[in-house]
């Protein structure tokens, strides 16, 4: 198995490292990890199990597959620091919004083997949503290999780069737009008497229910809807009133917003 180094080690990084070691796919010893501040390295050497460091180009040095885990507005600096490092079997992958692959093999001044990813923050809980392209670089068993670790924290889908920006919306930046419903939710159910931390629990527990609905039974949420509705009931009364509110239209210029936003960055 390749050893992987993590350039930055915020709460992604630490999802991602906490969900290839929960599910066996990397052993402790084939991770690595830097990050700038030594006490912050060392407690996520001790809660993890890995090999950390604050030194970029020594986890580099000892990696094969390398995951760029800082701000977009990082890559650039990082990379420069790193470029003479790296061989031409290195795998390079990136999982910031705005960051092509052209512009991060512009910023090593070489042909670089290059994964894009953007996963999302329910890694940390082993339920991401990872979007997932390459360059021409990349050999077939080497996507296969990357795709497989960040399986073991999620679900992965390869687009086209292209459509990478579209993922930002609908998956990348998402789960805000979920935590704010169940949010909605909870503060409706209080209104109507429910303690808080039961009116929390019943509208998270919906969603979730909800979204395995629609990943397991392979049905249209459309239909799935239609099933709830009963004739002159209550739920078809709640839909009524989020159409009024333009429910749907406000969730895709959320979704394009983001996706547009994206594609700023470039």
């Amino acid at each position: 198995m390749y050893k992987i180094g993590f350039i930055g080690c915020g709460n992604m990084a630490s999802a991602m490292i906490g969900g290839m070691l929960k599910q066996g796919v990397l052993k402790k010893e084939e991770i690595i990890a830097s990050g700038p501040t030594q006490s912050k390295m060392e407690k996520i050497g001790e809660d993890l199990g890995i090999d950390v460091t604050t030194d970029n180009k020594e986890a580099a040095k000892q990696s094969e597959i390398i995951v760029l885990s800082v701000k977009p507005q990082m890559y650039e600096k990082v990379i420069c620091e790193l470029k003479d490092d790296i061989t031409k079997e290195n795998i390079i992958v990136t999982i910031a919004a705005g960051v092509t692959m052209e512009k991060v093999d512009r910023w090593f001044g070489k042909e670089t083997k290059i994964i894009r990813t953007m996963p999302n923050t329910p890694a940390l809980v082993g339920e991401a949503m990872v979007g997932m392209c390459h360059n021409e670089a990349i050999t077939q068993d080497e996507v296969k290999i990357v795709k497989e670790l960040f399986e073991s924290f999620g679900k992965v889908e390869e687009v086209d780069e292209k459509l990478m920006n579209a993922v930002v919306g609908v998956s990348g930046s998402s789960p805000a737009y979920v935590y704010m419903f169940i949010e909605a939710m909870a503060d409706a159910a209080v209104i109507q008497g429910i303690p808080r931390k039961k009116a929390y629990t019943f509208a998270a527990q919906a969603v979730l229910g909800s979204a395995k609905m629609v990943l397991e039974t392979g049905a249209h949420p459309g239909e799935l809807k239609d099933a709830v509705c009963s004739p002159a009931g209550t739920t078809i009364e709640a839909v009524r009133e989020l159409e009024k509110s333009g429910f749907r239209s406000s969730v895709m210029e959320a979704v394009n917003a983001a996706s547009e936003k994206g594609k700023e960055l470039e």
